[in-house]
């Protein structure tokens, strides 16, 4: 992690209404899978609509680099075993948003050659009103 975001990045985490952005990328020639980790960092941003929002709003926070080997090997144990892989000190998402980046690991698997994906989340969408 960035040493001038660790503060950031810890009142980020206090935050009861986050909005983070997490791009996977698999490079086949180096063998490698990249996850980096962007989240809403500016209060201004706040009220902004998640559909307002443009990459230019979110602040990096962190990157990790995986051996593609370790994460075909996970993925053949499964889905849970590669979220134990995906997870690290600095990248740890929730139980939700960590089986989404996971599926999506394994759909950029399924392919031979280069992707990326982005996965937006914003955890207002986890809340729900009951009905009564």
């Amino acid at each position: 992690m960035i040493p001038g975001l660790i503060n950031s990045w810890k009142m980020l985490k206090k935050e009861k209404n986050m909005r983070q952005k997490y791009v996977i990328s698999r490079d086949c020639a180096k063998d490698k899978l990249k996850i980096r980790e962007y989240a809403i960092i500016n209060k201004n941003m706040k009220k902004v609509a998640s559909s307002m929002l443009r990459k230019g709003h979110f602040s990096f926070l962190c990157e990790e680099t995986y051996a593609s080997e370790h994460i075909v090997n996970s993925i053949s144990k499964g889905k849970h075993a590669l979220v134990s892989s995906l997870r690290t000190h600095n990248i740890f998402p929730i139980e939700p948003y960590a089986a989404k980046i996971a599926e999506s690991v394994m759909a950029l698997y399924d392919s031979t050659e280069d992707g990326s994906v982005e996965l937006f989340f914003d955890d207002a969408d986890l809340l729900s009103v009951p009905t009564t």
